[in-house]
């Protein structure tokens, strides 16, 4: 599949209002009346927990890769978690990063790097993608959870309570920085590593992709820049190898593990404690 097959594509104009309107609410943040020290410190807090132990942790290394397993009540509350990133409920969201790392950078990738840095950051979500039919086959594991169920259903609603619950706390500057400018930085940390780490950084080992050790995204992901890292070894539960490659989201695991409440800890053989 070429660019300009791209076109051929029909657009997702729910998709399309749907993240502009995040943006341009975001845009709001800029007025001085809806800035607060303490509203930007809620939106770091929820940047944390929406993505890193929500998308990083939970959607990604957890149920995406099952590089680890947790209870059953904690695996619910790390998916809750990111499913207030508004990524999209956890069934398509696991879904289509399974067709991604099954198809890496060819033609039934979804966010294939090949077509360019806008296509795999933004572009492919604004489409009508054949991806979105083959999701079932993908998610057979989790579709027949009633929990799963409920937030894939509802996790639009779920925002606009959480931000109703926001509104309570500290009124609309809470709500300006800690629903949508969160969204919006948590948005695009993860959309760099769809994009940025399979265009700049460093391979380690061969992948048989374009993908990359970028280290400033894993800063901003908590570790999910060592991406080649990941693609050679998709389920390893720690993507920075080497003592340089800073993985806040494997210390966590590894804490996890320390108090029992992780186990069955996948990684690399030689990584392995």
């Amino acid at each position: 599949m070429t660019v300009a097959t791209s076109k051929k594509l029909s657009l997702d104009w729910s998709i399309i209002a749907y993240i502009t309107g995040i943006h341009l609410v975001a845009l709001l943040a800029f007025l001085p009346s809806n800035f607060t020290w303490s509203a930007v410190g809620v939106a770091l807090l929820l940047h944390w927990v929406t993505g890193g132990l929500g998308i990083t942790l939970g959607f990604h290394r957890l149920v995406t890769h099952r590089s680890f397993e947790t209870p059953k009540w904690l695996e619910y509350f790390f998916v809750f978690c990111g499913t207030l990133a508004a990524e999209g409920g956890p069934i398509a969201w696991v879904g289509m990063h399974r067709i991604h790392h099954l198809y890496s950078d060819t033609e039934k990738d979804p966010h294939d790097s090949n077509r360019g840095f806008w296509w795999s950051h933004l572009n492919w979500m604004l489409h009508e993608i054949p991806q979105d039919s083959e999701l079932p086959r993908y998610t057979k594991d989790i579709a027949d959870d009633r929990v799963y169920q409920f937030l894939q259903k509802y996790f639009i609603p779920i925002q606009v309570v959480f931000g109703l619950f926001l509104f309570w706390l500290g009124g609309w500057s809470w709500v300006v920085w800690g629903i949508f400018v969160r969204l919006v930085v948590v948005f695009h940390c993860t959309w760099f590593v769809n994009s940025a780490s399979h265009q700049f950084g460093y391979q380690t080992y061969e992948s048989g992709d374009r993908s990359r050790n970028c280290w400033w995204v894993a800063l901003l992901t908590y570790g999910e820049g060592w991406h080649n890292n990941h693609h050679a070894f998709q389920y390893s539960a720690r993507h920075g190898l080497e003592w340089w490659e800073i993985d806040f989201t494997w210390m966590t695991i590894r804490f996890l593990e320390i108090i029992g409440l992780a186990t069955n800890v996948k990684l690399v053989k030689q990584q392995a404690k």
